[in-house]
């Protein structure tokens, strides 16, 4: 499909909901992708990417932000506490934090460090037993221990179960959020993301509908 018939996408259903084009920020999900696709994405003025995990972020992007200026970079995968301090020099947006020992790691290195990366909390909406995520019953209690270890929490983030309706998840998470007031929320990838737009998605993830499909051999 093409960055610029995504970014079209997300601008008309803001606009079709009642939202400002630019209260949603489209995440280019690069992880898996050639170097050239990337480039080619970079050339065209996309400057927000996401990442699965901080080892291929790694080898990635600091050569392109060095070439690239304002690019901002997203880790969307699941975060080992070993990998923390790398991730926190590395990404300016950490979507999933998940559970208290990530959340005292992360706070520690922050006072180390002498700064902290965004932080999304992922809620693990479907309850789905192999996906990473806080329960949404935790989650209030969740966010709360992470604001008391001092950190401050930005966003939410989910990702639906494939068989299931992705708009009451994200309807879930909007709740969660409101009701603990933060206001950011990234929901919604390549299949979904017009649903997650008129959920109140801030931050969509779109991978393969703008870059073609991953090839992981």
């Amino acid at each position: 499909m093409g960055l610029a018939e995504i970014k079209y996408r997300v601008e008309t259903e803001a606009k079709r909901v009642g939202r400002a084009p630019e209260s949603v920020t489209l995440i280019a999900v690069s992880k898996v992708q050639p170097n050239e696709r990337v480039e080619a994405v970079l050339e065209e003025g996309q400057r927000v990417f996401g990442e699965n995990k901080v080892q291929e972020a790694a080898g990635k992007w600091p050569a392109f932000k060095d070439r690239f200026e304002g690019v901002e970079l997203h880790l969307i995968g699941p975060l080992q506490t070993n990998k923390a301090r790398q991730a926190m020099e590395l990404f300016d947006v950490i979507h999933t934090v998940d559970r208290l020992k990530l959340a005292k790691t992360i706070a520690r290195l922050a006072e180390e460090l002498g700064h902290c990366p965004r932080l999304f909390i992922q809620v693990n909406t479907g309850e789905e037993p192999q996906k990473a995520g806080v329960l949404p019953a935790e989650a209030d209690a969740f966010i709360q221990e992470c604001r008391d270890l001092g950190l401050s929490i930005e966003g939410l983030m989910c990702i639906p179960p494939a068989e299931e309706e992705p708009s009451l998840h994200f309807a879930l998470l909007k709740k969660i959020a409101d009701r603990n007031q933060i206001a950011d929320l990234s929901m919604g990838m390549s299949g979904d993301f017009e649903t997650a737009i008129a959920q109140g998605a801030t931050h969509v993830r779109v991978g393969s509908a703008i870059f073609g499909e991953r090839d992981y051999s």
